[in-house]
């Protein structure tokens, strides 16, 4: 009856949702074209979704038009990158950022397509975020003691908000992130899930911890 009850509901407010967001939807894609050469949506690698299986992630491009694999090959940002490993693979002052890239990124406007995501059944609107393969290899291998949380994270749909976005957000490192991951795939609850949404509206606005 959960995953049921879930289905409907991501269906539901992905629709609704949609609809809503459609102005700005087509303002940020015209914004982005107008001030930055590349594709609208962002270029970037599969994530890894439920049970493991890969998936393309949508978002809105915020960065450079091939800013994920410029960032891992071009010696000119390999001082960038040893950063962004240290920090949780997050970065607060990134130079591959659009003239709107920051501002999109701050309000999760880029956040938008993955409703797609929801409709296609690869994500939920509640959820665990969805990360990179590289990503988790590297985690777990500097937090050994989370390999457990990661497959329990795995075992559900990968969310556009979830517990720890809507808490500390990017300023919280990964240890204490997947622990929150695995503690929400463990509870399974309608309930949670709807007190997830009702505060992601303020974190959204809010912007606080958004990388």
């Amino acid at each position: 009856m959960y995953f049921f009850l879930k289905r409907t509901l991501d269906i539901f407010l992905s629709i609704i949702l949609l609809i809503i967001f459609s102005p700005v939807v087509l303002i940020t894609a015209f914004a982005i074209k107008l001030t930055s050469k590349g594709p609208v949506l962002a270029d970037t690698p599969k994530r890894v979704g439920k049970n493991g299986e890969l998936f393309h992630f949508l978002k809105f491009r915020s960065m450079i038009a091939n800013a994920h694999n410029l960032l891992r090959t071009d010696p000119k940002f390999k001082k960038l990158y040893e950063e962004y490993k240290q920090g949780s693979y997050k970065l607060k002052d990134d130079p591959r950022w659009t003239p709107i890239g920051g501002f999109i990124r701050k309000y999760s406007i880029d956040e938008i397509p993955q409703l797609v995501n929801v409709l296609r059944g690869e994500m939920s609107i509640v959820g665990p975020r969805p990360y990179y393969p590289d990503e988790l290899a590297t985690q777990t291998k500097n937090y050994p003691s989370t390999k457990e949380l990661v497959k329990e994270v795995l075992t559900v749909k990968p969310g556009i908000t979830g517990y720890w976005q809507t808490t500390g957000r990017s300023s919280v490192n990964f240890d204490k992130r997947i622990d929150m991951d695995a503690s929400y795939a463990r509870r399974k609850s309608i309930g949670f899930d709807l007190m997830i949404l009702i505060r992601t509206p303020w974190a959204m606005l809010s912007g606080k911890g958004a990388v």
